[in-house]
C-alpha cells in the first residue's frame, strides 16, 4: 500500500470499527477501491471531516478546517465564515493521495458543500434529506420519496437518489448553478410543504420533526456552508455502513440501508448516479 501513494501512512492496525473488526488499513483500502466512483462527487467541493481518531466506539469530531500538519501539495479552499466569523481553510479532494490522507487521519465521514469552489455562493445540487422519526419505517421513507420524485418529474426534474448511510434517504437534484441558496432552499421547502399536503406523515417544518412517527423532509440543508456526506462515504455506524448511490429501481419496500457496507458497496457493479454532473436543470422559482 505504501507504493500506491506518497502519504506516510500510520497505525494501519488500529481498530476503527471494533463491533466489526475493522482496521484503519481496511478503511484506506476501501477508500482506494472506491476512489474511481467516489472522487467526481469530491472534486472541487470543500469537505468536512468527521474524524475518529480512537474508532466508533470513542467520540469522534467535526472538523472544517484544514488539519494541522497538512502536506503542502494538498489543496485549500479559504472563505469567511460569517456564522465563526472567521476565515476557514477547507479541504478540497480532487485526488486520491488525498482521499488516502483523509482515510489515514481517521476521517470516516467525508461531507461535501451543495456548491463548487469556483461558484460557492451558488449551488449546483439541490437536496431532499428525508428522515423518518420512530415508529415510521424505512418503508415509509420509500413511500415519500416516490411521492417526491413523481412532483419532480411533474416539474421536469431529474432526481438522483441515495442511503444517508444511517436511517434516512436523500434525493438530490443536479442544477445549473443560476440560483441562490435562498432560492434552492425555497424551492425545496416548497416543496416539501406539498408532500405534507399530499401524505400525512410527512412534515415539513423543523419545529415538527420530533413528532413520532412522521418523515421530515429537511430544506434547511439547502444553505450557504452546509453539506451533505458524500455518496460512498462510510459512516460512524458500529457496521460501517456506506451512503450508497441506488438507482430508482432499487428503491422499494424492503430496502435495508444497512446492507450498504465498507465490504460489499465495492461490489456493485452498477454506477447509478453516472452522469449526473452533465445535467444543468432549471428550477422553477
Amino acid at each position: 500500500m505504501e507504493k500506491l501513494t506518497r502519504v506516510e501512512l500510520t497505525n494501519l492496525s488500529k481498530v476503527l470499527y471494533p463491533e466489526m473488526h475493522i482496521t484503519k488499513a481496511q478503511v484506506i483500502e476501501y477508500y482506494i477501491r472506491i476512489a474511481p466512483r467516489m472522487l467526481s462527487f469530491l472534486a472541487n467541493r470543500p469537505v468536512v471531516l468527521t474524524r475518529f481518531p480512537d474508532g466508533v466506539g470513542k467520540e469522534g469530531f467535526y472538523e472544517k478546517d484544514m488539519p494541522f500538519g497538512a502536506p503542502s501539495w494538498v489543496r485549500r479552499f479559504r472563505t469567511y465564515s460569517e456564522a465563526a466569523q472567521r476565515e476557514i481553510s477547507y479541504v478540497v479532494c480532487d485526488d486520491l493521495d488525498t482521499l488516502i490522507w483523509l482515510a489515514n487521519l481517521a476521517a470516516l465521514e467525508l461531507h461535501v458543500t451543495l456548491s463548487r469552489v469556483d461558484r460557492i455562493e451558488k449551488p449546483d445540487l439541490v437536496l431532499f434529506d428525508v428522515d423518518p422519526r420512530q415508529p415510521a419505517s424505512m418503508n415509509d421513507v420509500v413511500d415519500v420519496v416516490w411521492l417526491l420524485n413523481e412532483k419532480l418529474q411533474a416539474l421536469g426534474l431529474k432526481s438522483y437518489v441515495k442511503t444517508s448511510g444511517k436511517k434516512g434517504l436523500h434525493v438530490v437534484v443536479p442544477i445549473a448553478s443560476d440560483y441562490s441558496f435562498g432560492q434552492t432552499r425555497e424551492f425545496v421547502h416548497q416543496i416539501a410543504k406539498y408532500l405534507s399536503s399530499e401524505s400525512s406523515i410527512v412534515v415539513s417544518e423543523f419545529s415538527k420533526v420530533k413528532e413520532p412517527g412522521t418523515v421530515y423532509v429537511d430544506y434547511t440543508q439547502n444553505s450557504y456552508g452546509r453539506t451533505m456526506i458524500s455518496p460512498y462515504s462510510l459512516r460512524a455506524t458500529t457496521q460501517a455502513t456506506v451512503s450508497m448511490p441506488l438507482s430508482w429501481a432499487d428503491v422499494k419496500k424492503g430496502l435495508k440501508p444497512e446492507q450498504f457496507t465498507l465490504f460489499n458497496a465495492v461490489k456493485f457493479s452498477d454506477n447509478p448516479w453516472e452522469g449526473l454532473f452533465e445535467s444543468k436543470q432549471k428550477l422553477e422559482v
